[in-house]
């Protein structure tokens, strides 16, 4: 499934005052979140039923509960909550592989799990930057493509 393309601007006031009374929260909140930061809801598409979810911040506590941002509405009937929630427990096993990887999203969130979901605008993204990546180290490995030595400083006395 595609993930939403739902953005919001951040409640920066209400995005602050959650970040300095949550446990485990940052040292420094106005680290965490700026004034003009936007996020992209997170979920895979969705109709108008359910909220749109966004990840602000890991808590550093045992219990397994992050800060989410989550909104409905659209333009001055957008509505936005920021909610401390634990994370789903549903984990993806692979077999052949034998990894494990485990819903990103908050527990009871609706749709399918985060392992389900895809971005093609990250995807490309990376697609990318890894073959930059590539070019770049083959460029490297190409002894036909040394730089030229450098050339001696004719100003020195």
């Amino acid at each position: 499934m595609l993930q939403c393309t739902a953005v919001t601007q951040v409640p920066y006031a209400e995005a602050l005052l959650a970040l300095v009374t949550m446990e485990g929260g940052p040292a420094h909140p106005p680290d965490a979140v700026e004034a003009e930061d936007f996020v992209l809801c997170e979920l895979g598409d969705h109709d108008e039923s359910a909220e749109h979810a966004a990840h602000l911040w890991t808590a550093d506590t045992p219990d397994d509960q992050d800060l989410w941002i989550l909104w409905s509405g659209a333009g001055a009937h957008r509505v936005h909550r920021l909610d401390t929630l634990r994370l789903c427990p549903a984990v993806l096993r692979e077999l052949a592989t034998r990894t494990v990887t485990t819903c990103a999203y908050f527990d009871h969130h609706p749709g399918p799990h985060s392992f389900s979901v895809t971005d093609p605008l990250g995807d490309l993204i990376a697609e990318h930057v890894h073959s930059e990546v590539r070019r770049l180290v083959s460029e490297e490995d190409d002894p036909g493509t040394l730089d030229a030595p450098d050339e001696p400083d004719t100003d020195a006395p």
